[in-house]
């Protein structure tokens, strides 16, 4: 019998690693639409995934929880494709009203994403990155640690990229100027402990990667491979 339950053995675990790849092309794939239509690239969802992760590694972080950052650092605004064309490109600044309906967004994202038994660990980040350490953010009001790591890790991330990015309605700040801003916000905005170790790596990972455009596909497919395929034995996916 031993032979025959390797060859099986062999073929679950084929068709594992064909299901997974099926999966991270869907994910990348709805990453990139929804960046495209929100801000004409999709340089933003490498980056930022690959700001995540690196904090997530300078963190030490399980495997499990780095790969539901990394599925919520690629999604995280998924739920912008039922956000009005007049809103989400609107040049200057939303009104009230306006905001309220661009807040929909994580919403509608976990709308979205519930659908999938894969991706919905993914919800983390979709739905909480918009959250602050004071219980002022949305769309729940989390406080402090009730706010999933995943979250707040991606939130620094988030937000480091779009000062340090041009934008139709600014220019990139610099890294100095973007890691001033973050620190104001450290305790109120941001974990102060997560923000602490961002600014440990920040430089070289500016120096590389800010407010380019191009598409750091091998520096993804690395992070997917070590995070996603290594370890496909243990069938976990």
């Amino acid at each position: 019998l031993y032979p025959v339950i390797l060859r099986l053995t062999r073929r679950i675990t084929q068709f594992s690693v064909q299901l997974l790849e099926a999966n991270l092309e869907t994910l990348e794939t709805l990453g990139s639409a929804i960046a495209q239509r929100d801000s004409d690239t999709n340089a933003h969802n490498y980056r930022v995934t690959i700001y995540a992760v690196r904090i997530g590694e300078e963190l030490n972080l399980p495997n499990q929880t780095m790969r539901t950052l990394i599925k919520g650092a690629f999604l995280h605004d998924i739920g912008k494709i039922g956000i009005p064309d007049e809103i989400l490109w609107k040049p200057g600044k939303l009104n009230d009203e306006e905001f309220e309906i661009m807040k929909t967004h994580v919403e509608q994202g976990r709308e979205i994403i519930q659908r999938s038994t894969w991706l919905h660990d993914a919800m983390e980040v979709v739905l909480s990155h918009h959250e602050k350490m004071t219980g002022k953010g949305y769309p729940v009001g989390l406080a402090g640690e009730g706010i999933p790591i995943t979250a707040r890790i991606f939130c620094i991330a988030d937000v480091f990229d779009a000062l340090t990015s041009k934008r139709p309605y600014k220019e990139a700040w610099s890294f100095e100027a973007a890691m001033e801003t973050l620190e104001e916000g450290s305790g109120s905005h941001f974990d102060p402990r997560l923000l602490e170790a961002f600014s440990q790596i920040a430089k070289p990972l500016y120096d590389k990667f800010g407010g380019k455009e191009e598409i750091f596909q091998d520096e993804l497919r690395e992070i997917i491979r070590q995070y996603f395929h290594d370890g496909m034995n243990g069938l976990e996916y």
